[in-house]
């Protein structure tokens, strides 16, 4: 009986390692994406990576100190949220929706105004309602989505098992 019960909590970190690494992959490939392949990304793109860092960062606690369940339920909501921004996403490049009304760079407010103008010139707007990428007729919001609700649903199977 303690085997067994030592066999599922191996299988447990396994999968909390499993969904670390599928955020880890997937902000690998978005900054491959944006550094090497010069895709900027707009104010949503950034908006999606944030749950993939708290998945690496609670997914990491997990294996340090937190209880399994815990860190299973916490990636499974965290993988649905990312799901839920990149839905939204979806629906701005579809137009099925207005996305927000400043997907575009930062600026310093601290230039003067020629300054700023120049700068506001010179800043490329990244448009949230322009798919940049698609494969297999997908935007990378649209496989953001998939792998997030695949990530949820593996947390999910093993949350139940563990």
């Amino acid at each position: 009986m303690k085997m067994a019960s030592l066999s599922s909590h191996k299988q447990t970190y396994k999968m909390i390692i499993i969904l670390g690494l599928m955020s880890a992959g997937l902000l690998s490939a978005a900054y491959a994406f944006e550094h090497i392949g010069g895709l900027v990304p707009c104010k949503l793109c950034i908006w999606q990576r944030v749950p993939h860092f708290l998945i690496i960062a609670v997914a990491l606690m997990g294996l340090a100190s937190l209880r399994a369940g815990l860190v299973l339920f916490l990636i499974a909501a965290l993988a649905l949220t990312n799901a839920g921004i990149s839905f939204y996403h979806v629906g701005v490049e579809q137009a099925l929706w207005q996305g927000p009304a400043s997907c575009s760079g930062t600026l310093d407010n601290n230039l003067s105004s020629s300054a700023l103008l120049d700068q506001l010139l010179a800043t490329p707007v990244i448009r949230c309602d322009e798919i940049a990428w698609s494969f297999l007729g997908i935007s990378m919001a649209g496989w953001n989505m998939l792998f997030s609700l695949a990530q949820a649903s593996l947390a999910d199977m093993r949350l139940h098992r563990a």
